[in-house]
């Protein structure tokens, strides 16, 4: 989530000016180990705060950048993960009515993502101390990871008070489909589907900050 969190944090500062939005970060793959991935800035609960905002020049001392300004930052990270081997099809779409910002793309192993992301880190979408290896798959071993990161709270500490409002009302979803059966997983925070073919966590974003739920998980297939 701190990768996505502090990619979100740059593309999109507008959007973060309210502490009322939602992230859905989603993973689908098959049993090749091909797959799709979407990531989801939604902050449509706030659209006619962000609308009036989006008048103004400056707010809380920060500029508040112009609907072309965010468009062409998505496009540049869009152009980057197109160039990144193994990563196809990627798509971005921004409703600015209701505020919602989409970027999705296919991979043809899940470590792409990461490769993605470091790209983007060194084309400065991403600052540096932004950890990129999310995921890694062994598929000899039928084992799917999310990956430990540090945790975000050094960052949040750091911050002002009208910055760490941000984050007060804020939510994460993961949600990680399969074309497999998953046989277990070692973080029993993510909800196990009933078909045993997704799993899902669901999390307030300073839960994930103070580290009261974990990201990282293992899965087994069968």
């Amino acid at each position: 989530m701190k990768n996505f969190l502090k990619l979100f944090l740059l593309l999109f500062p507008l959007l973060l000016l309210t502490s009322c939005f939602d992230i859905l970060d989603k993973v689908n793959v098959k049993a090749d180990g091909t797959g799709e991935y979407t990531i989801i800035l939604n902050a449509s609960k706030s659209k006619t705060r962000l609308a009036s905002i989006s008048k103004m020049e400056t707010i809380n001392g920060k500029k508040v950048p112009k609907k072309g300004e965010i468009e062409n930052k998505i496009n540049e990270a869009a152009r980057i993960f197109k160039a990144t081997p193994g990563i196809s099809n990627v798509k971005t779409s921004m409703d600015f009515d209701n505020y919602i910002i989409k970027l999705s793309c296919n991979f043809k192993k899940i470590e792409n993502i990461n490769a993605g992301l470091e790209q983007l880190k060194a084309k400065n979408i991403l600052g540096k101390m932004v950890p990129t290896q999310i995921y890694s798959q062994n598929l000899q071993k039928k084992l799917l990871t999310r990956n430990k990161v540090n945790t975000f709270k050094a960052d949040y500490d750091k911050m002002g008070k009208a910055d760490k409002e941000i984050f007060n009302n804020a939510r994460y979803t993961s949600v990680m489909q399969f074309e497999n059966t998953v046989k277990s997983q070692t973080n029993s925070t993510y909800l196990l589907a009933p078909n045993k073919k997704a799993v899902k966590l669901e999390a307030d974003i300073l839960d994930l900050i103070f580290q009261k739920k974990q990201l990282q998980n293992t899965i087994l297939f069968q």
